[in-house]
């Protein structure tokens, strides 16, 4: 079966993580048609669209999309590509998966660490409702609904019952927001209720942050509003090596983006230094998203063979290699599979 899928490469490290991960999923053996456009931060000021219609018209085509990073201007400039894309085509459910990779040694070397955060997507402070009062008197809106809230909580639920997951913990602020935040908590509650085989609780935003770097082990599922979702999730990735080893995804009911969740590193464009992982990872993701089953297990396997073995790393994990090194290391593993 041919996957008609969106390709954007973005800018900065992106076309290099792009390509090596078009190389790895070659040697999958799975048919992958590319519809490349371009997004990138230069396009973006020089046209005025942060979501150009090709891009758009691409995507409603496919349905399905791989994205490498796009540079955001901070605290000026045009609007986060990701949250634009995530709001046009109703990406509500942000999915990052933390799992401890062979090789990378970190303080909690004596775990297995293995958590899935589900973040909403689509509201929240990310909502954009910011108004100058007066001058230097800003208010920002935060943003909680009954749909949203309800949604981002079954989808952890539906992926913990299918996944075989023990536990979900919701993250909060309900002792402060208790109307917003108390809001969400009574979505996850009456979506618990349908999962009675799955364990759940409830965190306080601050103390799950340090329950997550001293017993990061005790966690399972964790779902969460989008902004404690967006910190808690970077958080969490620095447990196991950093953003370049943790994938994401940024799902809807009708469609779907697979991206690394680092920056785009301009620092380092062009040198071949990048690590493809994140990528490559939100690659294998796609895989299943696509029920390309076997592809992804092979895939997946085949990157962990690699950090298992150790010597065809990048810099950022203490290694020597290329970008294109280690794509290559990868597609010996699969093909020794």
């Amino acid at each position: 079966m041919t996957h008609l899928v969106t390709l954007i490469p973005g800018d900065g490290i992106g076309p290099e993580v792009a390509a090596a991960t078009e190389r790895v999923l070659a040697a999958t053996g799975v048919d992958i048609q590319w519809d490349r456009v371009e997004l990138s931060a230069d396009r973006i000021r020089a046209t005025g669209e942060s979501l150009p219609a090709d891009v758009l018209a691409s995507l409603e085509k496919t349905k399905v999309g791989l994205k490498g990073p796009v540079t955001t201007p901070v605290g000026e400039g045009f609007q986060s590509v990701n949250v634009a894309l995530r709001k046009r085509l109703d990406l509500y459910a942000n999915v990052r998966p933390v799992k401890s990779m062979p090789g990378i040694h970190t303080r909690f070397d004596d775990v297995d660490l293995d958590m899935v955060i589900f973040r909403e997507n689509t509201e929240d402070l990310y909502a954009g409702m910011e108004h100058e009062v007066v001058t230097d008197v800003i208010t920002s809106i935060k943003v909680i609904t009954r749909t949203a809230s309800a949604r981002i909580a079954r989808a952890a639920f539906r992926f913990g019952s299918r996944h075989l997951r023990k536990k979900v913990t919701a993250v909060h602020k309900a002792n402060i927001m208790k109307l917003a935040d108390g809001l969400f908590l009574r979505c996850c509650r009456e979506v618990a209720a349908d999962y009675p085989h799955l364990v759940y609780n409830e965190l306080i935003v601050d103390n799950a942050s340090m329950q997550l770097v001293s017993r990061p082990e005790q966690f399972d599922i964790l779902v969460m509003p989008n902004l404690y979702g967006d910190i808690l999730s970077d958080l969490a990735a620095g447990l196991v090596g950093g953003l370049g080893v943790v994938p994401g995804a940024n799902l809807g009911d009708n469609h779907a983006i697979f991206e690394s969740v680092h920056g785009s590193a301009p620092d380092i464009a062009g040198k071949g230094l990048a690590n493809p992982t994140a990528l490559i990872l939100s690659s294998v993701m796609m895989l299943e998203y696509l029920k390309e089953f076997e592809a992804a297990k092979a895939l997946h396997a085949a990157i962990r063979e690699t950090y298992k073995e150790g010597d065809s790393l990048t810099g950022d994990v203490k290694g020597t290699a290329s970008t294109m090194q280690f794509a290559d290391a990868v597609i010996r593993h699969i093909k020794r599979a």
